[in-house]
């Protein structure tokens, strides 16, 4: 056995805690790579395209070439085996990179491959060939929306700056976690789970996570939420002037 391919060195020179997520940036002056350390390994994953670094059929992910397979044949295309398991494949591996930049606080490249990843559910509802696969992939939705959801908040703060207290991004972080509760309920209304909804883990997860941000800033109601607390109210005159500052907020 030829002693280059055996990797001692490094899986010494980095143990293994299992009680928490093992994740390093490496770079190079040619690239840069994610590395995750498992159990009796490393996984090694690029940072930009698809993680393991292949483009199938030159596009960027197995979910690009797809797109552009079905658009070509938009009356009779369906996936076949073959491409029901690149799609596995690709979802692991959006799965193990978009945890290791909530890991390294990278919170606009986790809801990249987040979305990546959602947008690859709703492929393949569409394109499904069998209803069980498609299930077998949407019971993790939640939990994606959770991710992303968790990242695109924290995304609007700039918490490396001790002097922070723009409250405009603290609302806009509330929400942020607002819209993903809203997506949240969507889904249980889809599924028919409503009633599910406020006892759901991620839904109070999420809401906790929400009023630490109100806590840790001093921040009240958001813009948005009294705007439509006045607008419960039929109290059009301070909406007005809400809307009108919401709008000159979004076009900054």
């Amino acid at each position: 056995m030829d002693n280059k391919q055996i990797i001692d060195d490094i899986l010494e020179q980095w143990p293994f805690d299992p009680m928490n997520i093992n994740v390093r940036l490496l770079e190079s002056s040619q690239r840069k790579v994610l590395q995750m350390r498992v159990d009796m390994g490393v996984l090694q994953l690029e940072t930009e395209g698809r993680p393991d670094g292949i483009k199938p059929n030159n596009a960027n992910s197995y979910y690009e070439f797809l797109k552009k397979k079905a658009d070509l044949d938009e009356t009779t295309f369906e996936l076949d085996d073959d491409d029901c398991l690149e799609i596995d494949r690709e979802f692991v591996q959006f799965y193990h990179r978009r945890v290791c930049w909530l890991q390294l606080k990278e919170f606009g490249n986790a809801v990249k491959d987040a979305d990546h990843t959602l947008g690859l559910m709703d492929f393949c509802k569409e394109f499904s060939p069998d209803e069980n696969w498609t299930i077998s992939h949407e019971q993790y939705r939640p939990f994606v929306l959770y991710h992303r959801t968790q990242a695109a908040a924290l995304s609007r703060l700039d918490e490396d700056d001790e002097d922070f207290d723009d409250q405009g991004a603290v609302e806009l972080a509330i929400e942020e976690v607002n819209t993903g509760l809203e997506q949240l309920r969507e889904l249980f209304v889809e599924y028919e789970a409503e009633e599910q909804f406020d006892e759901d883990e991620l839904v109070e997860r999420l809401v906790e996570f929400r009023e630490g941000l109100r806590t840790k800033y001093d921040v009240g109601p958001t813009l948005k939420e009294r705007l439509e607390a006045a607008i419960e109210k039929e109290d059009y005159e301070s909406a007005a002037r809400m809307r009108d500052e919401l709008t000159k907020r979004n076009s900054l």
